[in-house]
């Protein structure tokens, strides 16, 4: 029998607190963007794949001011030029209130011309917030030839 994990069931905020440290590891000048940002949503593992069309799904933790305060789900459809699969791992920081409030408020979704900036080693320091987020991507395994957060859904259940 298949079974699926219910949407209730609380995300591990300890792999998104490693996730966190990870980013400040692999580029410290993503400290100042955590410690600036009025909160953020960490994703520590979201499948991807496709031919053609594709999808992607992920869970992930929503923290204020450095407190986890809710859970989040990310679903996305994606259709175009894509073949492939990948992990990787995301994090969504919000530059004031009232992005973050929007996103918190429960569903919220990205605009397709949306973009993701990849970390590596001094990515930070040309990574600008765009209508009031900033989204980072780490790799964490396999080869996709698209990019895009464009699309992506969210819904959010504070604790």
């Amino acid at each position: 029998m298949l079974s699926i994990s219910s949407y209730s069931q609380k995300n591990d905020v300890g792999e998104a607190n490693e996730t966190i440290k990870e980013f400040k590891e692999k580029d410290p000048g993503m400290n100042e963007i955590f410690s600036s940002a009025v909160g953020y949503a960490v994703f520590p593992h979201i499948g991807k794949g496709g031919l053609g069309i594709g999808g992607a799904g992920g869970k992930g933790t929503v923290y204020k001011g450095g407190t986890a305060v809710a859970d989040v789900k990310m679903s996305q459809v994606t259709i175009g030029f894509q073949a492939g699969g990948q992990k990787y791992a995301e994090v969504i920081f919000f530059e004031n209130d009232e992005t973050y409030n929007n996103f918190i408020s429960g569903n919220f979704e990205f605009a397709a011309q949306v973009s993701a900036v990849a970390l590596k080693a001094g990515a930070s320091a040309d990574a600008p917030f765009e209508d009031g987020l900033l989204v980072v991507t780490m790799t964490i395994g396999g080869l996709m030839y698209e990019a895009s957060v464009g699309g992506q859904k969210f819904k959010v259940k504070t604790f």
